[in-house]
């Protein structure tokens, strides 16, 4: 049987979607993980992710976590969403753990991997030989390309620098980069060094010898990793956002987006200054504030799992 092509992904706001519960049980809320990402769909966002940071992994089982990715993807499909693709997040501290877990999210739907650091061991971790070896080699294992995820934040404060990852970026099966340590800086050297795709770049790129019988490599990619700074990302080269408060203000950041493809710098201003207080709120409360503001905007979202805390009112 013929494998599907994989969907393309395409500049443009991802967004890392939340993790719903039951309030009472802490079960999957399967229902309402289906229909959070068809809402955020229908709001013209580029791709999904689930499993990352503001998918309470950590949280799940792998099951679980490959039963949300399953959902997810179905989800879109009945609604008529097939172009949009799913990208699933890693989270494991070893090479070997990783790498199953590439396997199961390819099983259950995902196209691409977001990859966080190891942080565990973190004394271990500060060496950048350690750190290059276990993205090279879960690159060589999984099935699905890779988009490294830097988050100094949740990784005991490893922060890979642009050297490091412009080096790591020339593995095949690395595509991208998610820069949620807030470093427009680094994100221009790394999406300049990797001629990151834009919103002004072709989709495809000649291969570099000019040979046609062979197929393009695929686009690097530049993601910006909070809403806050999504017009900052674009004007420094980047190619879009995997933002959390996308899963809350979705429209409003696709519309940021949008006029700045459009050439419309003055008014991407204006919406990017309410995008940055909105944001603001919502990162200075993490998930729970996150889900109580679903809740308030869309009358649902609940509550985080435990030991995460909830707020006095959702």
């Amino acid at each position: 049987m013929e494998k599907p092509t994989r969907r393309p992904l395409q500049p443009g706001v991802y967004v890392p979607t939340m993790t719903f519960f039951d309030p009472a049980t802490e079960e999957l809320d399967i229902p309402t993980i289906r229909a959070h990402s068809v809402r955020l769909a229908k709001a013209g966002v580029a791709g999904l992710i689930t499993m990352g940071s503001n998918g309470e992994a950590v949280h799940l089982s792998r099951a679980e976590r490959a039963l949300v990715t399953q959902h997810t993807r179905s989800a879109l499909d009945d609604a008529g969403f097939r172009h949009i693709p799913v990208i699933s997040g890693a989270t494991d501290q070893g090479v070997r753990g990783t790498v199953e877990i590439c396997r199961e999210a390819a099983d259950a739907g995902a196209e691409y991997i977001l990859l966080i650091s190891p942080s565990y061991y973190r004394a271990a971790m500060g060496d950048q030989n350690a750190l290059f070896e276990y993205f090279t080699k879960v690159a060589d294992g999984s099935p699905l390309p890779i988009i490294l995820y830097n988050f100094p934040g949740v990784v005991a404060g490893i922060d890979m620098d642009s050297d490091f990852i412009i080096r790591l970026s020339q593995h095949p099966n690395i595509i991208g980069t998610k820069f949620t340590c807030g470093s427009t800086g680094k994100l221009c050297r790394v999406a300049a060094a990797m001629n990151a795709i834009t919103p002004a770049s072709p989709l495809t790129k000649p291969a570099a010898d000019g040979c046609p019988e062979r197929p393009p490599p695929p686009p690097y990619f530049a993601f910006g990793g909070y809403a806050d700074f999504a017009l900052q990302t674009l004007v420094s080269g980047g190619s879009g956002i995997i933002a959390g408060g996308a899963n809350v203000l979705p429209r409003l950041c696709v519309e940021v987006f949008n006029l700045w493809e459009e050439g419309k710098l003055a008014e991407a201003m204006e919406m990017q200054k309410i995008l940055s207080d909105g944001d603001w709120i919502m990162s200075k409360y993490t998930i729970p504030g996150t889900k109580s503001a679903i809740q308030a905007c869309y009358g649902y979202g609940g509550y985080p799992r435990a030991p995460m805390p909830r707020l006095t009112e959702a």
